[in-house]
């Protein structure tokens, strides 16, 4: 279910090097979220994300751990542009993307993600939650997965503050739990 890039993800486009990136194909980096998610065991506690559910039917994914397992995100400038911190603060948790299947689209289910990710990582132990969603311009055609991200309205709706905008496109947001 997972895409982004204009290529399968399976949600290691933030944790792969790009020479790793390169080198790997959609079997192997859907081989990696199956043990990244300990697929196949509900109980575990070691995982890499959260499933939305409607009517019992799996419509949408949400990447969501501590920020340290996105290795390529602690790595660009971007996310640290006009920000003093430990980016390897292991209390803090990253949203990386949002994945709703088609069908299923404009009715909240991102804002449901968010929200229920907020949740998650509190459950187990963070401090803070980050996202960093992109700004959109309304009329203004998006490039095809570049949203997988979000947008800065699902976070606000989960109570995210605004950190910084080290871009024209890109919001860093983020909310303490504790």
């Amino acid at each position: 279910m997972s895409r982004c890039h204009g290529a399968k993800c399976y949600c290691q486009r933030f944790k792969l090097p790009n020479s790793q990136w390169r080198q790997t194909d959609d079997n192997e980096r859907a081989f990696l979220l199956r043990v990244q998610t300990d697929c196949g065991n509900p109980e575990s506690r070691t995982t890499s994300g959260i499933v939305a559910y409607l009517d019992d039917e799996p419509v949408g994914w949400c990447a969501v751990e501590p920020r340290i397992a996105y290795k390529k995100l602690r790595n660009s400038p971007v996310p640290w542009a006009k920000r003093v911190e430990n980016k390897n603060d292991q209390g803090v948790w990253s949203i990386a993307c949002f994945i709703v299947r088609k069908g299923y689209r404009r009715r909240g289910i991102t804002y449901a993600l968010t929200k229920a990710a907020v949740e998650f990582a509190r459950m187990r132990g963070a401090c803070a939650i980050e996202g960093y969603p992109m700004i959109t311009v309304p009329g203004q055609d998006i490039p095809w997965g570049e949203l997988h991200v979000g947008g800065p309205n699902a976070f606000i709706a989960a109570g995210f503050p605004e950190v910084t905008r080290p871009t024209k496109r890109r919001v860093i947001m983020r909310l303490e739990l504790q």
